[in-house]
């Protein structure tokens, strides 16, 4: 069974906005992308330097890479261009009772 992490309250998280969330020895990115609410692990694959720092793009639910670049899609984790070409983890994100969830292994 996942455990389930509270990241804010659905308010402090309107879209467009990101939040960095630690659990155990992960950090993991929480995006709201025009409302829909999505997680990704915060390394790149490429050179496991920080990933949700760099420039998210709403439109298309991806996150580009500050170091090399590469672009991530959000949904699934994979990468879209190079130099990255191995996927990284994605989360379930839920809302409880008015507070963001991570659901986590």
């Amino acid at each position: 069974m996942p455990d389930l992490v509270d990241v804010c309250p659905l308010e402090q998280l309107p879209p467009g906005a990101r939040k960095i969330v630690t659990w155990e020895d992960l950090e993991i990115g929480v995006f709201n992308c025009d409302g829909q609410l999505l997680a990704i692990e915060d390394r790149c694959s490429h050179d496991d330097g920080p990933l949700a720092e760099g420039t998210f793009d709403q439109a298309t639910c991806t996150i580009e890479c500050p170091r090399h670049g590469s672009l991530f899609d959000l949904h699934t984790g994979k990468p879209k261009t190079l130099p990255a070409y191995v996927p990284v983890d994605t989360f379930p994100v839920r809302v409880a009772d008015g507070m963001i969830k991570l659901e986590v292994d």
